[in-house]
């Protein structure tokens, strides 16, 4: 599992099912007409604290997300550097690995409040839990007081101290595309980007197999105990959209441990394999193929893997990608 993620343990693996609302941008401006260029302030919510930012021009992005939010609204010019830790797919298979190479290349592990100092940057894209951490002592908190912006995803919100946010993880993609473009006073490219996705969504919606929706199981990491997807998290909304049930919907969390014992009694008939680079996608099927927690499975005796990679499982607009091709591999799957 990806150091990023905070490792939360389930005693019992079915809980009751939230219901989640989307939201919109929720920004205004603190000035009297802001126009593009400008350099006063604009109001935008920092999960659901409101924060004055003024435009950055030395960006630091933490993970492939951030950088491709920003990549993808046209903001290279505003981006010093990326920080990618190691689990993470090459950069050069990014949609965006064009942008990727005007930047720099700030760290190949995790995110640190010296190395954000050091790159001068005014302005920090992470996640909470996922990037930003107590532990590790950099925090929205402790850089407002060094004097640096910093933006959470959305979608990482929900446990934020004192600000949590909960919203379905397209929702919380879409708001974030739209801050970041109030933020950078590029409204309209937020608008038709966010257009762009919704469109695709509905696409894969549309052609969704009618009927009862496929069980699905998402297998992250673990080998006494698995790590999966709650509803929180972006793979919970691709299962949803293409026509599937992830069978831990109603686990009111992000990444989290669950049981052998619950995975079995759902009895999954698609595993979705998360790809990264702790341990390649093969090696986990081996596994699961073995196991004799999951080896009876139907998914695991009718061979019903699919591979989602990292950058289409956590928030970013690869998350789309994902969506379109786990909706093709429902469409075509023989039950």
């Amino acid at each position: 599992m990806p150091r990023t993620r905070t490792r939360t343990t389930i005693g019992s693996a079915l809980a009751g099912a939230l219901l989640l609302s989307g939201c919109g941008a929720d920004v205004e401006s603190d000035s009297k007409g802001s126009s593009k260029g400008s350099s006063k302030a604009v109001t935008v919510k920092r999960c659901g604290e409101p924060v004055a930012y003024k435009t950055p021009q030395r960006a630091v992005v933490y993970e492939g997300g951030s950088a491709d939010k920003m990549f993808s609204l046209g903001l290279t010019k505003h981006v010093h550097g990326y920080v990618m830790p190691p689990a993470n797919p090459p950069v050069s298979e990014s949609p965006w690995a064009s942008e990727y190479a005007k930047v720099k290349m700030l760290s190949d592990d995790l995110l640190n409040k010296e190395l954000v100092v050091e790159a001068k940057s005014d302005f920090v894209v992470a996640g909470w839990n996922s990037g930003f951490s107590d532990q590790r002592g950099i925090t929205p908190k402790i850089l407002d007081k060094l004097g640096i912006q910093s933006f959470m995803h959305t979608e990482s919100c929900f446990n934020y101290p004192k600000y949590p946010e909960k919203v379905t993880p397209f929702n919380a993609l879409y708001s974030d595309l739209d801050r970041l473009g109030k933020i950078f006073k590029v409204e309209k490219k937020a608008n038709d980007v966010v257009g762009g996705l919704k469109k695709r969504v509905a696409a894969v919606k549309s052609r969704a197999p009618k009927g009862d929706p496929v069980p699905v199981f998402l297998y992250d990491s673990g080998t006494d105990q698995p790590f999966t997807a709650g509803s929180q998290v972006p793979p919970n909304d691709i299962i949803k959209a293409a026509g599937g049930k992830n069978i831990f919907d109603g686990l009111d969390e992000r990444w989290t441990q669950v049981n052998w014992e619950a995975v079995a009694k759902a009895e999954p008939e698609v595993i979705i394999i998360f790809d990264y680079g702790d341990m390649p996608a093969k090696k986990k099927i081996d596994f699961l193929k073995k196991s004799p927690h999951t080896k009876e499975l139907p998914a695991v005796k009718k061979n019903n893997f699919f591979v989602l990679d990292y950058n289409e499982g956590i928030s970013g607009p690869r998350d789309i990608d994902g969506l379109e091709k786990f909706g093709k591999y429902v469409r075509e799957l023989k039950r």
